[in-house]
């Protein structure tokens, strides 16, 4: 149904916009089709055209509001075909599709963005009162070839008609009316389809985590905090969360551009689980978005497809160092070891404290630093990202510091001694995992690798047994990609994944992340068909912050600027480096 909508609107906007169509053969065809009224002018086709292809979209994800309008159109163009064109065929396939639609009005129940309403009434009436004051002038424009004295009535008359594509009662020699036709035609269509598109685009809800939501989750951490590393990244404000009927396990989530993009595996216990996918199946039926999970387990992408009927697909791995087992003893970690002995014979000092811990002074000044050394406006992160260093909330929370007392003469920066920091969220009650990553720009390349290994030295004195590091993206291609006698589909994925590392940190994520020799777990996205897989990978891209143009730049300026050793320590120093996928 939708795609016969498409086709007809295609055919709509042809006979608009190409004058020699609307006497073709291929016309003839299209007069008979459910909708397609006659083309009195050719601005009413293109907004009939346009406002068919939007129906189109709408009623494909089976919206209310879409299924409102086309109900409201094909009168329209019933009375259309009868009036104009006397085609009774295609008056009774119109009202043919008009019964099937009301028969199964039902079906169409997705539940629509509740803050477009108001934007596009507001819209409508703006743009609208804006069209006509233009219409105005443009009717009057043509003092000359105004046939006889047309009344101020008459005029706006005859702007009204034209807004919606049709004659009104002024006439025009030399041919004037035309183009008085499509300017009225063109306002009509501009204030038609802007709003159109803001009724029935995909919805953008804010956020929607409210107190009583974060403290349930808060409780479900503490008894079950310790599955998922990714678990306390729920506690973001701008993500919503639907909880099973028995309130012990929680699906966190974002919608993004129509699809409702859920991370990391459900809160709380695993008995529970089917409970919270089932709400929140419910909630993407309901509105009409398209579920996926991005970042889940093995775990949770076997629970989440056996429940759904989804699929699931290998997305990268997360790097965790066991605090047990690391040490920089031995050749595998030659170079680690190595920068850290250089930096510290630099000068620097570190400290590792819990948040808490810190004297508000201090813990202001971290702050600042923070915001100051990030390269984007906003937070950049989504699934493995707080979005806050906050004493109260987050008490819990590890941060690493660097530090570096300044020579003699000189004078301290704007934060004081403080060059580098890291901040890592509770992972249960003794494991912590990496939020964020900064650098003063000034300091020596090295930070993120010292400030790890002090982080790692210190667990124990924290009663910390493990750490998450950064989740790289397609690892296992980049790994298996170079050995020797990976076949050529292995190595064309792993050639297009460097090249993408130009732009995303695929590869010295990964290169980074394996100087502490961690174990490496899977992480999954999860989704319905495989036609939604670019969907959702540009969901997830906005969601993480990484879909923006002016990054690209951003990141060759950073580069070109600083003086780093290594290539990925460019990255790292930029502040790029931090726990997204």
């Amino acid at each position: 149904m939708g795609t016969a909508g498409a086709v007809v609107g295609v055919l709509n906007l042809m006979s608009g916009l190409f004058p020699r169509f609307r006497h073709s053969r291929v016309h003839a065809v299209a007069e008979v089709l459910p909708g397609a009224v006659s083309p009195l002018a050719a601005s009413a086709s293109l907004v009939v055209g346009i406002l068919l292809l939007l129906l189109a979209h709408g009623l494909k994800r089976r919206k209310r509001r879409a299924w409102v309008a086309a109900v409201a159109l094909l009168p329209v163009g019933i009375a259309a075909q009868v009036v104009y064109r006397h085609s009774i065929f295609g008056a009774v396939l119109s009202l043919l599709l008009l019964g099937f639609l009301i028969r199964h009005r039902r079906e169409f129940a997705a539940l629509p963005d509740p803050r477009s309403r108001w934007r596009a009434v507001a819209n409508f009436v703006v743009l609208g009162g804006v069209s006509f004051a233009l219409g105005m002038v443009i009717v009057s424009s043509h003092p000359h070839k105004i046939v006889g004295s047309p009344s101020f009535g008459a005029r706006a008359e005859h702007v009204l008609w034209g807004l919606f594509g049709f004659e009104g009662p002024v006439a025009y020699t030399h041919g004037v009316d035309y183009t008085v036709g499509y300017s009225l035609g063109a306002l009509g269509l501009l204030t038609v389809a802007t709003t159109a598109y803001l009724a029935f685009r995909p919805e953008h809800p804010a956020a929607r985590l409210t107190d009583e939501d974060e403290q349930r989750l808060r409780e479900l951490l503490a008894k079950h905090g310790g599955r998922d590393s990714l678990g306390y990244f729920a506690l973001r404000r701008d993500k919503g969360a639907v909880f099973s009927p028995s309130g012990k396990a929680a699906v966190c989530y974002r919608v993004i551009s129509g699809v409702m993009l859920a991370s990391g595996d459900p809160i709380g216990d695993v008995e529970a689980w089917p409970g919270a996918i089932e709400r929140f199946m419910e909630e993407a039926r309901a509105h009409s978005w398209t579920p996926a999970v991005h970042g889940c387990s093995e775990t949770g992408g076997q629970v989440w497809t056996r429940e759904t009927g989804m699929d699931a697909l290998e997305l990268g791995d997360e790097a965790i160092v066991d605090v047990a087992d690391f040490t920089l003893s031995g050749r595998s970690m030659r170079n680690v070891r190595q920068m850290v002995k250089r930096i510290e014979r630099n000068g620097y000092t570190t400290r590792v404290r819990r948040v808490r811990d810190l004297e508000p002074e201090e813990l202001e000044r971290v702050q600042k630093a923070a915001d100051a050394w990030r390269d984007t406006d906003d937070e950049r992160g989504f699934s493995m990202a707080l979005g806050r260093i906050d004493a109260d909330k987050d008490a819990d929370a590890v941060i690493a510091t660097a530090h570096l007392a300044p020579a003699e003469g000189e004078e301290a920066g704007p934060f004081g001694d403080l060059k580098a920091l890291q901040y890592f969220v509770p992972w249960g009650p003794d494991g912590m995992s990496l939020e964020r990553m900064r650098r003063d720009r000034s300091a020596d390349p090295g930070m993120n690798e010292l400030l790890i290994v002090a982080a790692l030295h210190t667990a124990p004195e924290l009663k910390i047994k493990q750490l998450s590091l950064n989740f790289a993206v397609f690892r296992s291609y980049l790994e298996r990609g170079e050995k020797l006698g990976a076949g050529p589909v292995m190595r064309i994925t792993r050639g297009t994944l460097l090249f993408l590392s130009r732009w995303y940190q695929i590869e010295s994520l990964y290169k980074f992340n394996d100087k502490f020799q961690p174990r490496w777990e899977p992480r999954f996205v999860v989704f319905r068909t495989s036609r939604d897989i670019p969907r959702i990978g540009l969901a997830t891209m906005q969601a993480e912050g990484y879909l923006e143009l002016p990054r690209v730049l951003r990141r060759r300026k950073a580069a070109e600027s600083l003086p780093c050793a290594h290539p990925e320590e460019s990255v790292l120093a930029a502040g790029t480096l931090e726990k997204v996928a």
